[in-house]
């Protein structure tokens, strides 16, 4: 009788050590991931920094000059400062009115140049063309039409039999209402391309089922294309919002500020370099955010209750 004996199983070898190569994988991606972040720290985060910290302090300008920090010093002097709330009033009357006048009038231009008809992509071109104009120059072409002597806007209102003397820009009656304009059709482009861009994502199986089922174009609008481009519409006013408010190359070339038009930058950008007071103005950028940021977090929140519900 022949006795088996069992072999003896080989021990297992001992897992390899990874935690070193892990680590240094992980160092690899972080310095692929620095010159990156250089830029960024560079040429926002620090100067962003740096704009707060000079928000507590009495810079100013001039050779020698010793800043020196104040605290809140400025922010008090701002709770008093009645042209500067002034001019945000201004900049809230002039964000608000540009944003929905442009919404209004790109979801209409979007609408249509996503409808099938003729010319369409000569349409959506010509519709582009604000958008590769930079703003000082879109500012110094809608001057000369403004012109109340040699401009076409008068121009044309003259041919038809209308008073044709009117000083658009030089008169506080008129000078905000056609630098919304100005903005309207300047913000117009990047607001209706996005909105295209979310009409051609709705699937159009949605509107040929409803309008089977005898649903109106307006029924078919309002319960089909909102909803579908909720999130765009929410995302663009939002965008649409903070560059309005933030405006300033725009309307400094129509108008500085005069006349009724002194946005908040503006206010704050004349009392940095005209008088001098970098730390009053510091504080005026900080407030401004605060202010806008504020606003954002109330109309995001109610847009996602308004999803939920």
């Amino acid at each position: 009788m022949t006795t088996v004996v069992a072999r003896p199983e080989a021990p297992t070898p001992p897992a390899p050590a990874r935690r070193g190569r892990r680590g240094r994988q992980d160092w690899s991606a972080y310095l692929l991931f620095v010159p990156a972040m250089i830029p960024i720290l560079a040429f926002s985060v620090y100067p962003l920094v740096q704009g707060i910290l000079l928000g507590f302090t009495d810079s100013q300008s001039g050779l020698g000059a010793v800043t020196t920090f104040t605290g809140v010093e400025n922010y008090v002097r701002l709770l008093d400062y009645d042209l500067f709330w002034q001019s945000f009033g201004i900049g809230l009357i002039w964000a608000f009115a540009v944003t929905i006048i442009q919404f209004v009038a790109a979801l209409c231009l979007a609408l249509l140049l996503n409808a099938n008809l003729w010319g369409q992509g000569i349409a959506r071109t010509i519709a582009l063309i604000p958008w590769a104009m930079p703003p000082v120059i879109i500012a110094i072409m809608w001057r000369f039409m403004l012109h109340p002597t040699y401009g076409a806007i008068n121009g044309g209102l003259g041919a038809l039999g209308l008073p044709d003397d009117t000083n658009w820009l030089g008169t506080a009656q008129w000078a905000l209402p056609a630098v919304i304009v100005v903005g309207v059709w300047a913000g117009m482009p990047q607001t209706t391309i996005t909105l295209l861009a979310g009409l051609q994502g709705i699937d159009d199986q949605l509107h040929e089922a409803a309008q089977i089922d005898g649903a109106s174009v307006w029924q078919r609008f309002w319960n089909i294309t909102i909803p579908g481009l909720r999130p765009v519409i929410v995302a663009i006013t939002t965008l649409d919002f903070i560059n309005n408010f933030n405006s300033f190359a725009l309307v400094y070339v129509l108008t500085a500020g005069a006349y009724g038009t002194m946005l908040p930058m503006l206010f704050a950008y004349n009392e940095a370099f005209r008088y001098g007071n970098f730390g009053l103005a510091s504080a005026m950028g900080n407030v401004i955010v605060i202010v806008i940021a504020a606003f954002l977090f109330v109309y995001l929140r109610a847009q996602a209750k308004a999803r939920t519900a």
